[in-house]
């Protein structure tokens, strides 16, 4: 079911169509130890996480996209996907849960997926770091937070020139009109949203591009905790 769901609705390989087998397995599996995701039926699995998560890739708009970084990735929602389907480029997986991460290396590992890190972090310190801060060209977030609060944990990840991408549900029209203050206090620039459909699903989506105008000041992203308590406006 799954297999056929995703052939049918994505431009995917025998080889992605497999590795996507072997990841819906992983989850499976896993999913009784730690808790990954209540979404476990392969028609589900394979609707509202990989086709959901294969939404955010724009081929125009990412065209010079290299290096991503997904943030609060979870089970690896979108970041998995996409490397998967894009597996020229390079990727973080960033989670705060140490459970998680390791079940990220492991069906990393399994995948045989080159150019993957798994970072076990916050967003808040990580995106002090010079190694990561404004190194990427992408940085992708999946139901992590409300946009005002997710902007202040992804656009100091993202290098100038680069793009912020945050999936959102039927309340991103609300969400984009609270979070103006903060992208452009983060460096953002204009905030675009695409309305998304996914197949026998009757709520509409959207995935939120903003692009990356400026460098985020230094004292962003505040400490940990902070953003979530005291969103910018």
């Amino acid at each position: 079911m799954l297999r056929e769901i995703l052939a049918a609705n994505a431009n995917l390989s025998a080889r992605q169509l497999d590795q996507f087998e072997i990841f819906y397995r992983a989850v499976i599996d896993w999913n009784e130890k730690i808790n990954l995701t209540a979404i476990t039926g392969a028609e589900d699995f394979a609707i509202k996480h990989v086709i959901d998560s294969l939404t955010v890739w724009d081929e125009n708009k990412f065209a010079g996209v290299r290096k991503i970084i997904d943030v609060g990735t979870g089970a690896g929602f979108p970041g998995i996907p996409l490397k998967i389907f894009k597996p020229e480029v390079e990727i973080v997986l960033l989670d705060s849960l140490d459970k998680r991460v390791k079940f990220l290396k492991s069906v990393v590992e399994e995948l045989n997926l080159s150019g993957v890190e798994c970072v076990h972090g916050r967003a808040e310190d990580l995106a002090h770091d010079k190694n990561y801060r404004e190194r990427f060209d992408l940085v992708t977030a999946r139901a992590v937070a409300r946009l005002n609060v997710i902007a202040e944990y992804c656009l100091p990840f993202a290098k100038t020139g680069g793009i912020f991408a945050a999936m959102k549900g039927k309340n991103f029209r609300e969400e984009i009109a609270e979070a103006g203050v903060a992208v452009k206090i983060l460096g953002g620039g204009e905030i675009l949203s695409v309305e998304k459909n996914l197949p026998n699903l009757p709520d509409i989506r959207a995935v939120i591009y903003v692009d990356k105008v400026k460098s985020t000041p230094k004292n962003f992203p505040r400490k940990a905790g902070v953003p979530a308590k005291n969103p910018l406006r």
